[in-house]
Formats: structure tokens, sequence, C-alpha cells
């Protein structure tokens, strides 16, 4: 049997590049879960691993954890993901044998989807299915030395397009700002987490806006059908989506959804400059591995196919419990106004209208009226994310602000490395509160008579004064 029309030498450099890249996205979402994950999930966090699997069966969401939980359990994996990914990314298993490289590639499958499956509202976003899908098809591609599979290739095309058109439609069917082409009026002062370049976008020019809308739902309800088209097409259609994603790269900080997606867009570039070294055929089991795979994701598909064309349209969704096929979609609704969760404490033992409050700083979140919003991205800040939904509404937050509120109140050590600033420099205060804000950036004119990026205005409590109690919970004073 001829097994040679499954394999394309010409796609080399961009598997090679899109390996490399992914594996780099790897090595950050691991490092993120190694640093990040005892104040939120671990045994004393806000949402403990534990007390998730003894609610959730296994059979619902897989994890190694199920069997087994300890901190040092979790740092373990995560730290061993950080080392395969790092070792992936320098090419150590460039010329492995095609069984070696697979298996390379499993393990920091395996291992994320260990964490994502138990990690709850903290590892909930696109972005967590994004790589697990992209990672699940990684598997499959083989070592530098053979020729690239030329189905495995097709299906990163199918996650691209089901990305790029999916986020397309839910905008369409969503806020009437999308239709209008008025959103971005909005959008890049009111996104969740905005960066060092987000208030120039944010004050460009009204028809400017218009423009960038008017690209944005050209590329994503147009171009993407062009991915399955005949080369230079299909190049030409991954081009435009890199350039678009790097302009998002530029305007905010979507944790590694844009690095990603520029990644997968990647391997759809056959015009890179690259010789192509001599490569050994891949072996027939492997073509056999490939094709049954193909068939698993086409039947797997059916479900976000139909959800794409659905009216009821949803976004961000696993269909299947390993994260093997999904939908996705942002900003189908673009919030006007920005609030944001400030929350403060003091030392005074019996706090009045006289009482100095002090504010807990946030790594990536805005604050401080005349900090610069940071660059994270790819890096995700899991708590300051959470944060923009908790000022939407207290209802995103009820599973876990009031531990925050505990765990500051107790200047829990863990929980005070995931912000830029504790006032009290590792004391533990005698009262917190947390405070609605209005924010929105400055204007050019306010900004160079104050150097403020925003301008804030209280609009009420989000948290009731609160104590710790003789037996540490949190007890409300007023």
């Amino acid at each position: 049997m001829g097994w040679e029309w499954l394999a394309d030498p010409g796609y080399w450099a961009p598997r090679l590049l899109f390996q490399r890249a992914l594996a780099a996205i790897y090595v950050v979402a691991f490092l993120g879960a190694a640093l990040q994950f005892r104040p939120l999930i671990g045994e004393r966090g806000l949402l403990p691993v534990p007390r998730f699997t003894r609610r959730v069966p296994f059979r619902r969401a897989p994890s190694l954890f199920h069997w087994r939980y300890s901190d040092q359990l979790f740092a373990g994996v995560a730290w061993t993901g950080v080392v395969i990914s790092a070792a992936l990314v320098l090419g150590l298993f460039d010329h492995t044998p095609v069984w070696a490289t697979m298996l390379a590639w499993l393990v920091p499958w395996l291992l994320y989807q260990s964490i994502v499956n138990v990690g709850q509202i903290w590892y909930s976003f696109g972005w967590e299915s994004l790589l697990l899908e992209a990672g699940f098809l990684a598997i499959f591609l083989g070592p530098a030395d053979t020729a690239p599979p030329v189905l495995v290739l097709w299906l990163l095309r199918w996650v691209l397009f089901r990305l790029e058109f999916g986020a397309g439609l839910i905008k369409m069917r969503g806020d009437a700002c999308w239709r209008d082409l008025t959103c971005l009026y909005h959008h890049h002062e009111t996104q969740p987490m905005p960066g060092p370049l987000s208030w120039h976008f944010h004050h460009l020019p009204k028809p400017l806006h218009k423009v960038e809308a008017a690209a944005s739902h050209f590329t994503q309800l147009v171009v993407p059908f062009a991915l399955f088209a005949p080369q230079p097409a299909a190049s030409a259609a991954a081009l435009l989506m890199i350039l678009t994603q790097l302009w998002l790269v530029a305007s905010g900080n979507f944790s590694w959804l844009n690095f990603l997606t520029i990644a997968i867009a990647v391997s759809v570039v056959d015009i890179i400059p690259a010789p192509v070294p001599e490569l050994a055929r891949p072996p027939v089991w492997q073509h056999a591995l490939v094709i049954g795979v193909t068939v698993l994701v086409a039947v797997l598909s059916y479900r976000p196919a139909r959800n794409l064309v659905s009216r009821e349209q949803v976004m961000n969704t696993s269909f299947d419990r390993l994260h093997l096929v999904n939908t996705y979609g942002a900003f189908g609704s673009v919030t006007k106004v920005r609030h944001e969760v400030v929350i403060e404490a003091t030392d005074d033992p019996a706090p009045d209208e006289h009482t100095v409050w002090r504010e807990y700083e946030f790594k990536g979140k805005p604050g401080d009226p005349r900090r610069r919003p940071p660059q994270f991205a790819p890096y995700h800040l899991r708590l300051d994310w959470l944060m923009w939904f908790a000022a939407l509404s207290t209802r995103y937050a009820e599973s876990w602000l009031p531990g925050l509120a505990e765990k500051l109140l107790s200047a829990d050590p863990g929980t005070l490395k995931l912000l830029r600033r504790d006032p009290f420099d590792g004391r533990r205060p005698a009262y917190l509160r947390a405070r609605l804000y209005r924010y929105r950036f400055t204007t050019p004119r306010e900004r160079r008579e104050t150097g403020a990026w925003w301008v804030r205005e209280p609009r009420g409590p989000a948290l009731p004064t609160t104590k710790l109690g003789p037996h540490g919970a949190v007890v409300a004073v007023d």
C-alpha cells in the first residue's frame, strides 16, 4: 500500500516551528500552575482539589489527582511538565524514534489534562482547552527527522477554523455594537486585563476603531474558509490571522490565547524560507494511528460543528471530557463601563470615619491609577483575571472571594505571593473591606496633567467590613 500521500516534507519547517512554540507555551502553563496552585487549589487553597475530587467523580473530570492528592504531588506534576516541555523546546526529542517522540509529547498533555480537570473556575477558560486540543494533535506529528503527517496538519487547520469562525459568529450573534462596529470604542478600556499599550489603543480615532471591528469580522468570518483552499491562499489566510493576533497581543493581556493561535496558524504556512533536510518516511503504524485519530476527531467534531451553526451558540465549551474537540469564542458582549474591586484593610483596632485604609495591589489588574497597566501575557495571572469577573457581579466570586478575605486577614503567605504589594508587610490587619470603583482611562490632557493612567470613582461596597472571628472564620462587622 502506498502511504506517501500521508506525509509532506514541504511542511517540515512549519511543523517544527509549531512544535517549538507549543512546547514553549506548555512551559509557561506549567510554570504558572507551579507558582500559583497552592493558594488557589492547594490543600489549604481557596478551592481545594481534595474537596473537588470528593464531589466530582473521575469519569466527569479525569485526573490522576483522583487517586491521590497532595501539594507535593501537584508541585511534582507541574515541575515535571516544565522540564519535559523545556526539553521539547530545546529539540531533545527531534531525532529519537517516533514512539519516543510521541511519548514525550503525550506526557505534558496528560499532566496538564490532570491539572485543568481539577482546576475548577481558575482553569475554566478557552485557552486551557485550546492548549489541550493542540497538544493532543502534536502527539502525532512525529520527530523532526520524519516527514510531517498531512492529516494532522489538516486537523490543526480545523482547530484554527473553529477558533476564528466561532469567535466571529459569537460576536455577530451577540452585542449589537459588533454589528454597528462600535464595540472597540469601549473594549480596550474594559477588557479583563489591559496591557501597556491599551491606553493608546483606546484613544485611537473612532473611525479607526470601526476599521478594527470590520477587520476582525473579515478575518474571523471570511478568511477561515481559505484555510482549506490550495496554497498559497491557505498561507495568506494564516498570515492574515497571525497579523490580527499580533494586534491583539499588543493591545491587551489574554494569557497564551493569541500566542497559541499564532503557533497553530504557523503550521499552515508553507512559504517559510528554510531548506528541507532529508527526511525519513514515517512508519506504517504511525500512518495507521494518524488515520484512526482523524476518524476520532471527525466523529467528535459533530457537536462543536453543530454548535457553530446554532442560534444558541455557546463559547469556550468542551464536548468531551478530554478536551479533544472544543468550541471557542470571546467577547460576544462587550462591557461598556469598567468596574474594579479594590480590597483594603487597616490595623486600626476600632475603625471609624477617620481610619486610614490601605490597599492591596495586584500584579496585573488595575489598582493604583498612576500605575501603567503591565504586560504579563502569555503568563496568566489567574486571581487577577477572576477579579475582573468579581467586579461584574459578586455572583461570579461567591465561591472564593470571602475565602480570599479570610486569607488576607490571616496574612496567608501563599496568598500574599499572588499580590504585587502587601501594605502590611506580612502582618495581620485588624479589619478588611472591599469597595467597588468605576474606572476609566484618563484623557490625553488628564494624562499630561496628572501622570495617571486611570481615573476612578467609588461606587459602593463589594464586601462588608470584616474581621477574623475567634475560630479563624470571617465575621462581618457592619
